[in-house]
């Protein structure tokens, strides 16, 4: 008999739990261990929601979702009651008919046939828990993580800062969640924004996708937040992040870029203001030092890659292992990045309240 043992929760103490297919009745979110007394409403999720949804712009996926949320528990009044919060969002606008194709063939680059090596079964209309619908319950639950961050004076704003060849320069000590979304392409620098939006409606009527790369910064987080070894603040992040469909990279503070410079050139040297607060002038480490928070900016950039379902016929297997051809069909994303912020910025969250509510466990 065919067994596995799959997770599909997140977090220790603040721990989240996604359920639903792509083309089910409804996907949610079950969240453990939110302190009670925190402010919460429908419409604090919702407007985390309505970044997420499709058919926002010529941009992104044009399948017709309200996304609405219910919750189904843990909220009276306004106010987290400390129990389990239950959120659902029904489907709307599933058109299974687009897949019938898919059910004998595997799409390229998808996740089809790695999930039918490992369960013997797939749910090929819409992609089941491998497509990016999954991430409902992400982004309502991050919500959540979000109002309970307030009450520590952090901020999480995230951006797309290139898209392919695109590249914008943004600082992340003065970007905002207003500039994110002055664009549909929620790049805040509006040159390169209108760069963006033009290549990837080129891209678009091609019937092609592609990827690129979302930068994040956490304001306010305090020294202390993370743990050592194998629980380290930027380790958790990196699994939060790739975790995430269509994510296939991580890096915080200079990352990769930091491999060009000395030990002299990359230390963030320590220094201590006339009320004896520690501070670091510059930030390459990104906020995190030996896998804990120093009280710095957390800076962090996540690679995305480009939608696998493209409008092109391509070489692949049918279920029977035959050699076969198969052109993608459906609504997708020619490029995920626009949608992707809130997730980015919900994972984050979700991780430093985790990471919050250990810390104080220790006091």
């Amino acid at each position: 008999m065919y067994t596995a043992n799959v997770s599909s929760s997140f977090g220790t103490l603040f721990r989240v739990t996604t359920f639903g297919e792509s083309h089910g009745p409804a996907v949610g979110a079950v969240v453990d261990g939110c302190p009670p007394r925190i402010e919460l409403t429908q419409e604090m999720i919702q407007s985390e929601l309505d970044r997420r949804r499709p058919g926002q712009s010529n941009l992104v996926s044009q399948r017709k979702e309200s996304d609405t949320v219910e919750i189904l528990s843990g909220v009276l009044d306004g106010l987290t009651l400390g129990t389990p919060i239950g959120l659902l969002v029904r489907n709307e606008d599933a058109r299974s008919r687009d897949y019938d194709e898919m059910r004998e063939k595997y799409r390229p680059s998808h996740a089809d046939f790695a999930y039918d090596q490992k369960f013997g079964i797939r749910a090929w209309s819409g992609g089941g828990r491998a497509s990016a619908r999954e991430t409902v319950g992400r982004v309502a639950a991050g919500a959540i993580a979000k109002q309970v961050l307030k009450g520590f004076g952090v901020e999480v704003v995230a951006w797309v800062e290139k898209v392919h060849h695109l590249t914008a320069s943004i600082d992340p000590l003065l970007v905002t969640t207003e500039q994110v979304e002055a664009t549909p392409v929620r790049c805040p620098d509006s040159e390169s924004a209108a760069q963006m939006i033009a290549y990837i409606e080129e891209v678009r009527k091609a019937g092609n996708s592609v990827g690129g790369v979302i930068g994040c910064v956490a304001r306010g987080v305090p020294a202390g937040w993370g743990a050592p070894i194998f629980d380290k603040l930027e380790a958790d992040l990196a699994k939060a992040l790739l975790s995430l469909p269509a994510c296939k990279g991580f890096e915080s503070g200079d990352g990769f870029a930091g491999t060009n410079l000395t030990g002299l050139e990359h230390n963030d040297e320590f220094y201590a203001d006339d009320e004896k607060h520690v501070y670091t002038p510059t930030n390459r480490s990104g906020g995190i030092q030996g896998g804990i928070s120093n009280g710095q900016p957390i800076t962090i950039h996540a690679a995305f890659k480009p939608t696998a379902t493209i409008m092109h016929e391509q070489h692949t297997v049918t279920t029977e292992h035959e050699n076969t051809t198969l052109k993608g069909r459906g609504r997708h994303d020619p490029c995920v990045l626009p949608r992707a912020v809130p997730i980015v910025e919900a994972m984050v969250a979700l991780v430093l309240v985790d990471h919050a509510m250990r810390q104080r466990a220790l006091s």
